[in-house]
């Protein structure tokens, strides 16, 4: 069985026990954490696809640690300018571990 999930603008395909990296979510590693924004769930003839979420569903996941992501250079040059900008970026990541799927009514 594996759902569809979306959180912080993205889209992710998850199962039971998957590890996944997700923009930073609010708590401390091991708090427990529930998706509700299911877009699909289930798993082969028994699949349910929301419009635009499945009701009744939800993904049950529990943070593993907070992380950052690689450093990305922004750096702007200017020809014959004498002028140049450098600029750094990391970004706040969460990885979570899918703990349980809840599966929804069928319409």
């Amino acid at each position: 069985m594996f759902a569809v999930i979306k959180t912080g603008g993205k889209q992710h395909r998850v199962a039971a026990d998957d590890v996944i990296t997700v923009g930073k979510l609010e708590g401390d590693a091991g708090a427990k954490v529930t998706f509700g924004e299911i877009l699909a769930i289930g798993t082969g003839d028994d699949f349910t696809i929301g419009a635009p979420f499945v009701s009744g569903a939800s993904v049950a996941a529990e943070i593993v640690e907070h992380s950052r992501g690689p450093k990305v250079i922004a750096f702007k040059k200017r020809r014959r300018q004498n002028s140049k900008r450098k600029r750094g970026h990391r970004q706040d990541y969460t990885i979570v571990k899918i703990v349980g799927l809840t599966g929804a009514s069928k319409n």
